[in-house]
């Protein structure tokens, strides 16, 4: 099998490189990431404008109906430049699962916006006292008349605090987990935007009787909501993958300029080794990534094959991350030097969606 990218796959990754590159050094993310909304609405239209927010839509519904590869590509340099803009929580997975699960009148009224860049999403799932696989949705949604309306409490919400459309999961009167769209300027709709440890951007969004609109037939959506985990973990193990390819080259040469008793640190054979032992890690944890796109791209959307990706993700994200972090001594832990703020990235992935001993637990069953 051939695991390289094709010539189209290339420029896409380089374009994506290249916008990315220009936009972001250290300094600058600092500054764009302590300022609302976290992320550059500049670099947003960039992205736009190239193509990126509609990638995995179709063409009908405004995108480039591009596969998991393309996104696996366009992750991994989004994990490379610690990019702020949240391209999986604001479009890949909310705008997944109204292409999966939408009519083709809330397919075409909502994901051209997003693809054009002036429309945010977020999917409202998660709720305080559940965590990854065992998520319990007590948020209801109920019917009177023909029309519906949702109310419940939803945290952490990615990205929940600028979305302008919201899909949000409820339980229905007959069972089940349906999806739901709300505007977010709903009538009854509460939310308070708070910042993550990583830079990111999350909300607690409260509904009181808020008017809702299903997504599709209004029937259970579990399933589809699986579908979007795995996905959404496979994205996530490529953004890991370009985050620690970056820290690895920090170490590395880190190590070449740093001299201690006259010597560059990278002529000490112990060092060395713990650099080497880093590089292991990484080629982990890229197969298995490209384990879970590969499956994906076979059209095999499995919770084992993304939980065997992400357990190795983790493994290898948390100890690297440790080993970068030892060998740049006490610079690595400063605001002004990027290395500590990969290493955050790479905790706050590892914790999302499930971490080594969630997925090690659902392995073992």
């Amino acid at each position: 099998m051939d695991f390289e990218l094709n010539e189209e796959q290339k420029l896409l990754r380089d374009t994506t490189r290249e916008v990315l590159s220009r936009a972001y050094d250290t300094e600058k993310r600092n500054k764009i990431v302590a300022a609302e909304p976290g992320w550059s609405v500049d670099v947003w239209k960039q992205l736009a404008e190239v193509g990126l927010l509609g990638l995995s839509f179709s063409e009908d519904d405004g995108g480039m109906d591009a596969g998991p590869v393309e996104i696996m590509a366009v992750m991994t340099e989004v994990g490379r430049r610690l990019a702020p803009e949240p391209i999986l929580d604001a479009v890949l997975v909310p705008g997944g699962l109204i292409s999966e699960v939408g009519s083709v009148d809330q397919r075409r009224r909502v994901l051209p916006g997003v693809a054009e860049g002036s429309t945010l999403l977020a999917f409202a799932h998660n709720e305080t006292g559940s965590r990854w696989p065992n998520i319990t949705v007590s948020t209801s949604a109920t019917e009177d008349g023909g029309s519906w309306s949702i109310t419940g409490t939803k945290n952490p919400v990615p990205s929940g605090g600028s979305a302008d459309v919201l899909v949000v999961s409820a339980t229905l009167p007959g069972g089940g987990i349906g999806l739901f769209l709300v505007d977010g300027d709903a009538t009854g709709l509460d939310r308070k935007s708070y910042q993550t440890h990583d830079g990111g951007r999350a909300a607690q969004i409260t509904l009181t009787d808020v008017a809702a609109e299903p997504l599709g037939d209004g029937v259970d959506a579990s399933a589809a909501i699986v579908a979007s985990e795995v996905k959404a973990q496979a994205a996530l193990c490529a953004e890991a993958v370009g985050a620690m390819e970056e820290a690895l080259r920090l170490t590395t040469d880190y190590l070449k300029q740093r001299k201690q008793f006259g010597v560059p640190l990278a002529k000490f054979q112990a060092l060395t080794f713990r650099a080497a032992d880093m590089y292991v890690l990484l080629e982990l944890a890229r197969s298995m990534a490209l384990y879970a796109t590969m499956n994906l791209a076979d059209d095999v959307v499995d919770p084992l094959v993304a939980s065997r990706s992400k357990l190795q993700i983790s493994r290898s994200s948390r100890k690297l991350g440790q080993e970068a972090i030892q060998l740049h001594g006490g610079i690595g832990v400063t605001a002004e030097y990027p290395v500590g703020h990969y290493v955050s990235r790479l905790v706050a992935i590892e914790h999302t969606l499930g971490g080594a001993d969630e997925h090690l637990r659902v392995l073992s069953k």
